[in-house]
């Protein structure tokens, strides 16, 4: 089991998640970084970031052949969350993804399986699969990535779209969009928010203002980031883990307080929104 209990959120099933995971995005792509990047994943199992987040996408597949093997032995520690391709997203065609997930994660089954975007397909066909592999207990619940509002108005909208269990989006210091309208419709309805790149790819972190800021919590500027997006009521964040020392250094994020002073000084450095935005994707 995991040594550290990490806040948690709850997700829409009533079940419990912690608020910080771990992302796989270019994961098991470099067999030169497969120890370390298999060390990360376990260590930050040791330190109670049991959600994983990966994709078929990711690698094409790649990751999740390197999630089924960080997780052997220690599956039922994990809440595995891998996502569909929208051009797979027809009933027949989420079925064989999933099935393709399954066999590369090494498990029988999914905890949150999520519509990676919208693309052509009719959201009725994939819930029609989503609840196909959730009868036959291959997918525990399902939700979608990359929703605006309007998409989400119209997935509740559907039978049984109400069951939705997270929408997973670009959310950082530099995308704040999401606080204009998606951030609270999705709270107010219960449905949390899975915050990907929430230190934008290592892009935020010569910012003066988090260096300040960073100095004064005697931290490093990606772990301001990372505390900024995890006090945001509402929002679970999953950063890539490539090395045990990324994963030290998350972890130690969750710790960090920012005070108002601080919270105003980011809200300067980095502006919210004064109006509706496009949803981003990266």
């Amino acid at each position: 089991m995991s040594e550290t209990a990490l806040r948690t959120i709850r997700l829409t099933s009533g079940e419990t998640v912690p608020v910080l995971g771990q992302g796989t995005w270019s994961l098991g792509e470099d067999p030169r970084r497969r120890a370390d990047e298999i060390a990360a994943l376990r260590l930050g199992l040791d330190l109670g970031m049991t959600l994983i987040d990966t994709a078929e996408m990711y690698g094409a597949g790649a990751a999740e052949e390197l999630v089924g093997e960080a997780i052997n032995r220690r599956r039922d520690e994990v809440f595995l969350v891998t996502k569909v391709l929208p051009q797979h997203a027809s009933v027949r065609g989420t079925i064989a993804a999933c099935e393709g997930s399954l066999d590369r994660l090494k498990t029988d089954r999914i905890d949150l399986y999520l519509l990676h975007w919208r693309g052509s397909v009719p959201l009725e066909d994939t819930l029609h699969a989503f609840a196909a592999l959730v009868k036959a207990g291959k997918i525990r619940y399902w939700g979608v990535s990359n929703f605006d509002v309007e998409d989400m108005k119209e997935l509740l909208s559907l039978v049984d779209g109400d069951a939705v269990a997270a929408n997973q989006v670009l959310y950082n210091l530099t995308r704040r969009g999401i606080e204009w309208d998606l951030l609270p419709w999705c709270r107010h309805r219960g449905i949390p928010v899975m915050a990907y790149s929430p230190i934008e790819q290592g892009r935020l972190l010569s910012h003066p203002e988090l260096r300040r800021i960073a100095d004064r919590h005697h931290a490093v500027p990606a772990q301001v980031a990372l505390a900024w997006v995890l006090q945001t009521a509402g929002v679970i964040a999953i950063p890539r883990t490539g090395t045990p020392a990324h994963v030290r250094d998350n972890r130690a994020a969750m710790d960090i307080r920012l005070t108002d002073e601080d919270l105003a000084e980011l809200n300067r450095a980095f502006p919210p929104p004064t109006s509706k935005r496009p949803l981003e994707m990266l």
